[in-house]
C-alpha cells in the first residue's frame, strides 16, 4: 500500500510568523550577550558601530535571507538548488553552526532553569555567605552596616558570584580537569529537551502555537524589570557608562568586530533560519514590511536590555563603592551574578526572581526552538519523498536531540565551561558566520542578481523595494563583511577564560577545526560540483550559477500589480 507523502506546511496565520520570527531574533543575544559586550568594550562606545553593523550588514541580510526563504518555499540549503547552485555550500555551512549551536544554547536554559529551581527556596542561596560553597572573601551585601569601609572590600567577591562559581558550575582549574557531570543541571538539561521535542515534534502546527507565550511573556517581565532597576539607587552611573562612549575606544577594530558578530549573531543572519521561517509564508505575505519591523524590534530589544542590565551594574557599583568597569567579571555568566544579585536586594526576592529566569527561559527557548526547526526543514526538504512521511520527522527529530543532549553532557562537567566557551567563541559565530555572509550577498546579489531579488520582492508584495538595499546587497554588505572577516584574522586574539586563563594548544586547535568545519563548506562544496560535473569547465561554472528556470520572475501586469498594491494598503 502507498504511504501518503504529507504537505510541508504553512503558518496558520501571519502573526504566527511574525512571533516565531521575533522570537527567534529576539534572545539571549538581546539580553546577555549585548551588555556583557558593552560592558566588555567600553559601554556607549560600542553602540555607534552596533548601529553601523545594522543599517549596512543586519538589515540587509535579514531582508535578503526573509525574501528568497517566502519565494522559493525551500530550507536553508534547497534554496540554493534554485537560486545558485554552486552556492549550495552556503547552506551546509549554516546548517553546521546551528548543529552546534543547538548542542551550546540550551545549556544556558539549563542554567536559568537551575536558578529557577534555586529561587522557590525560602532563602535565596545566592544572598548569603553562610553556605558551604562559600569562602572567607566572600561579601553579603543584604548585612552590610555603616561601619564598613567600602573602599577596602574591593577585592572581596560577592555571593551571588561564588554561588555561579562554586556551587552552579563548581567550575575547575582548566579544561583538562574535567571532573563529574554537575547532576544538577543535567536534570535541566532533560527537562528542556523534553519540552522543545514536545514543542516543535509537529512542525509550524505546534511550534505557531507555542510562540503565543513565548515570545510574549519576556516583553512583560523585561519592561517590568527596566523599571525596577531604573529605581535603583546609583542607577545613573550605569547608564551613563552605557551611554557614553569613550572615543578611544571606537579606534579598536576589536570593537568594530565584536560589534559585527553581536549583529550577525542577534539577526541569526548567514545560518539559514530566516530562510526557512519565511519558507512557511504565503507567497503573497508582504515579507518587505515584516522584515523592517522585526529588524526595528531586535535592536530595540536590545538596547533597552541594556538599560535593565546597567542600571543594575550603576547599583552594584554604588553599593560597593567601584567603578562600574569593576563591578564584576566580564564572560557569559553576567546574567547569573548582576541579576541575582538584583534580585536579592529587593523587596519580595523569590517572586522577581522567579519572574527574571522565566523570562531568560523563555527567550531562549525560542530561539532553540527556531534552530531545531530548521535542522528538520533542511534536511527532510533534502529528502523530500522520503522524509515527508508519517512519523518520519517525530522519529529524526528524536535522533537528532540524542545526539545533541550525549554529545553535550562533557560541557555540563566541572570543567565543561572552557569547552562550552570554546564553542562559543569558534564554532557559533565570529569569522565562520562572517565569511557565510561574504558569500550569501555576493551569490544572491551578483550571481542571481539583485535586479531579479528587486523584481521578487515586487511580484510577492507589490512594494518597490527602497534603493539603499541594492547598495547594500552589492557593495556595502560584502565589503563590511569582508572587511570584518579580514580585520578577525590580523587581530585576533585567542581565548582566554575571565580574562586569566590560557587554554593549552590542542584546544585552540579543537576550535578553529570546529570554526573551519562550516567555513570549508562553502569552497568544498564548489569544487566537488566543479570537479563531478559534465561537460568543459566553463560550461560546469555557466550551469553552476544559472538559477532554476521557474526562479526567474514573470512580471505581471500593472493592473494586477496595482490589485496587490490596493490589497497590501488595506
Amino acid at each position: 500500500m502507498e504511504q501518503v507523502v504529507e504537505g510541508r506546511g504553512h503558518w496558520a496565520s501571519k502573526v504566527e510568523f511574525l512571533l516565531a520570527t521575533a522570537g527567534n531574533v529576539v534572545g539571549l543575544g538581546n539580553v546577555w550577550r549585548f551588555p556583557y559586550l558593552c560592558y566588555k568594550y567600553g559601554g556607549g562606545a560600542f553602540l555607534l558601530p552596533y548601529l553601523v553593523f545594522v543599517v549596512t550588514c543586519g538589515a540587509p541580510l535579514f531582508m535578503l535571507e526573509s525574501v528568497i526563504g517566502q519565494y522559493t518555499q525551500e530550507g536553508s540549503i534547497t534554496c540554493w538548488r534554485k537560486l545558485c547552485p554552486l552556492a549550495e555550500g552556503i547552506g551546509y555551512g549554516g546548517l553546521t553552526i546551528l548543529v552546534y549551536s543547538c548542542m551550546t544554547y540550551i545549556i544556558i536554559l539549563a542554567w536559568s532553569f537551575l536558578y529557577l529551581v534555586f529561587s522557590f527556596s525560602p532563602q535565596l542561596p545566592w544572598s548569603t555567605c553562610d553556605n558551604y560553597w562559600n569562602t572567607n572573601d566572600c561579601f553579603d551585601f543584604l548585612k552590610r552596616n555603616g561601619t564598613i569601609q567600602w573602599t577596602n572590600r574591593t577585592n572581596t567577591t560577592s555571593a551571588a558570584t561564588e554561588f555561579w562559581e562554586r556551587r552552579v558550575l563548581a567550575i575547575s582549574g582548566g579544561i583538562e580537569e574535567i571532573g563529574s557531570i554537575r547532576w544538577e543541571v543535567l536534570l535541566c538539561l532533560i527537562a528542556l529537551w523534553i519540552i522543545c521535542y514536545f514543542s516543535i515534534w509537529k512542525g509550524v502546527k505546534s511550534t505557531g502555537k507555542v510562540v503565543y507565550f513565548t515570545a510574549t511573556f519576556p516583553y512583560v517581565m523585561l519592561l517590568i524589570l527596566l523599571i525596577r532597576g531604573l529605581s535603583l539607587p546609583g542607577a545613573y552611573e550605569g547608564i551613563q557608562f552605557y551611554l557614553l562612549p569613550e572615543p578611544s575606544q571606537l579606534m579598536d577594530t576589536q570593537v568594530w568586530m565584536a560589534a559585527g558578530s553581536q549583529i550577525f549573531f542577534s539577526y541569526s543572519v548567514g545560518v539559514g533560519s530566516l530562510i526557512v521561517l519565511s519558507s512557511y509564508n504565503k507567497y503573497n505575505n508582504n515579507v518587505y514590511k515584516d522584515c523592517l519591523w522585526l529588524c526595528l524590534l531586535n535592536s530595540c530589544t536590545s538596547v533597552v536590555a541594556g538599560f535593565a542590565v546597567f542600571s543594575v551594574l550603576g547599583f552594584m557599583a554604588h553599593e560597593q563603592g567601584v567603578p562600574v568597569s569593576d563591578v564584576a567579571e566580564s564572560g557569559p555568566g553576567l546574567a547569573f551574578i548582576a541579576y541575582p544579585q538584583a534580585m536579592a536586594m529587593m523587596p519580595a526576592p523569590q517572586l522577581w526572581s522567579v519572574c527574571f529566569f522565566a523570562m531568560l527561559i523563555l527567550l531562549g527557548l525560542d530561539t532553540q526552538f527556531v534552530a531545531m526547526e530548521v535542522v528538520m526543514t533542511s534536511i527532510i526538504d533534502m529528502f523530500l519523498t522520503v522524509m515527508h512521511r508519517p512519523g518520519r520527522r517525530e522519529r529524526l527529530l528524536l535522533f537528532f536531540s540524542l545526539f545533541c543532549f550525549f554529545t553535550q553532557l562533557i560541557m555540563i562537567t566541572e570543567g565543561g565551561m572552557y569547552l562550552f566557551q570554546l564553542f562559543d567563541y569558534y564554532a557559533c559565530n565570529g569569522a565562520c558566520i562572517f565569511f557565510l555572509c561574504i558569500f550569501e550577498s555576493l551569490a544572491l546579489g551578483w550571481i542571481f542578481g539583485a535586479d531579479q531579488l528587486y523584481a521578487i520582492i515586487k511580484h510577492m508584495t507589490g512594494v518597490q523595494a527602497n534603493p539603499f538595499f541594492k547598495i547594500c546587497w552589492l557593495y556595502l554588505t560584502p565589503l563590511v563583511t569582508l572587511s570584518t572577516f579580514i580585520c578577525s584574522f590580523v587581530r585576533y586574539e585567542p581565548l582566554k577564560f575571565n580574562r586569566w586563563y590560557v587554554y593549552p594548544v590542542w584546544a585552540y586547535t579543537l576550535g578553529w577545526v570546529l570554526a573551519l568545519s562550516s567555513i570549508l563548506m562553502v569552497p568544498g562544496w564548489a569544487l566537488l560540483k566543479l570537479a563531478t560535473g559534465s561537460g568543459t569547465f566553463i560550461q560546469r561554472l555557466r550551469h553552476l550559477c544559472c538559477p532554476d528556470p521557474e526562479c526567474h520572475v514573470t512580471p505581471k501586469t500593472e493592473t494586477e500589480l496595482q490589485k496587490l498594491e490596493a490589497v497590501n494598503s488595506h
